[in-house]
């Protein structure tokens, strides 16, 4: 054990970290490897995470597509390995990272038990705080002084976990909507965390939102958030009741979680539809009010396609957080984050299925739950749940 400069409770020497590795004969492994407490810089504190979620954004990186299925373990009780086959069409995707042990996990929180000589260092010690970077489903985690969010006073790590990723998403989906001179919104796999945490954001600020989902227990869910308008994309009728919705709040951009099949350019087809009943002109070159669409996640892998439907005055594109907020500079991702701590507990609220262990990160019934995407279920990893292998 070594003690933290400045704090009286001693930190181990080493620590648990979980890492996914692709090996060149096809296979996923991942296990548990320790390493030592890292020392920070001058300007660097370290972190004993408590609590960090699995997002969907997590699973590309920890699962690399591999088939569950074929799930094997061995290793040890402590220190268990996991291995399972990657199809080919999967292994093409990540051969860029064959034989590279990586260190998922993109959000956490926890509390500074070492720091740097700075003064914005020394003054984390001890304070509960949110960290984004990568690596963080480990249990201690060096970062930057700067890249900390100190919660507010009574929040807890777990409530914490999930301040950057969901909520700088929703926040920086309004955003761009701004910037690029729309009004309103479409989104859809509505119901999920993120979906549900952006309805809430427009609920707050009077944003126009037209919530897409699959099923009718999640237009439910919804509606009961208070969402205004929710389209069921498994109704015979949604096509209509679409139209209807984006003609009502003149939304004009989306963001399509699902990525593959046909949904982007029906939606598209579906402004134009909108915009076209309040049109005293005709064009063969359609309207002119240009329409967007953002492919940013990937839950159907199809090839996405469309038909010309909807005039000339269109794009279609990717979307992604980190570029994102890469763009808009240092001084509007500060404004974004500190309206995420003010709002933690309510607009940006998480609610998780289960919290785990490391260990049990590693257990094939409980990664095949935690895999399924399901709507609503949302896991929390504490790494310090493990903390009988912390000493080790």
């Amino acid at each position: 054990m070594k003690k933290d400069h400045g704090m009286s409770t001693p930190t181990p020497h080493t620590g648990l970290q979980l890492r996914s590795l692709v090996r060149q004969s096809g296979e996923l492994e991942l296990s548990l490897i320790r390493l030592p407490t890292p020392a920070p810089g001058p300007h660097e504190v370290v972190v004993r995470m408590e609590a960090t979620p699995i997002n969907p954004s997590d699973l590309g990186l920890l699962l690399a597509g591999a088939d569950l299925g074929t799930v094997r373990m061995s290793g040890t009780a402590d220190h268990p390995i996991l291995t399972a086959t990657i199809p080919g069409k999967a292994m093409a995707a990540v051969s860029a990272r064959v034989d590279a042990s990586m260190a998922p996990g993109n959000e956490g929180a926890g509390v500074v038990v070492s720091a740097g000589s700075s003064d914005a260092a020394q003054a984390l010690l001890g304070k509960t705080v949110a960290v984004f970077g990568g690596a963080m489903y480990t249990q201690f985690r060096c970062v930057r002084a700067e890249d900390c969010l100190v919660l507010p006073e009574g929040i807890s790590a777990a409530q914490g976990a999930s301040c950057f990723v969901n909520p700088l998403t929703a926040l920086g989906m309004v955003e761009t909507m701004r910037r690029e001179g729309h009004t309103a919104l479409v989104h859809t796999a509505a119901a999920s965390s993120l979906g549900r945490m952006l309805n809430r954001l427009c609920v707050k600020d009077k944003v126009g939102l037209v919530n897409i989902v699959r099923r009718p227990a999640q237009a439910a869910i919804l509606k009961a958030d208070g969402a205004v308008h929710v389209c069921d994309s498994s109704a015979p009728t949604f096509t209509e009741e679409l139209v209807q919705a984006l003609a009502a709040t003149g939304a004009t951009i989306a963001f399509d979680a699902t990525g593959g099949g046909e949904l982007a350019g029906r939606i598209l087809s579906c402004m134009e539809a909108a915009v076209n009943q309040k049109s005293t002109a005709y064009s063969v070159y359609g309207s002119t009010t240009h329409k967007q669409a953002y492919l940013y996640g990937r839950l159907d892998t199809s090839p996405t396609t469309f038909t010309r439907s909807f005039g000339m005055a269109w794009s279609m594109g990717g979307w992604l957080l980190f570029p994102f907020l890469q763009k808009i500079g240092p001084a509007a991702v500060q404004q974004l984050k500190e309206r995420v701590a003010r709002e933690v507990k309510t607009t940006f609220a998480n609610q998780y299925t289960r919290e785990i262990s490391l260990l049990q990160a590693l257990q094939p019934e409980v990664i095949s739950a935690y895999a399924r995407y399901a709507t609503g279920e949302k896991y929390l990893i504490n790494p310090s749940k493990d903390v009988a292998l912390q000493t080790a």
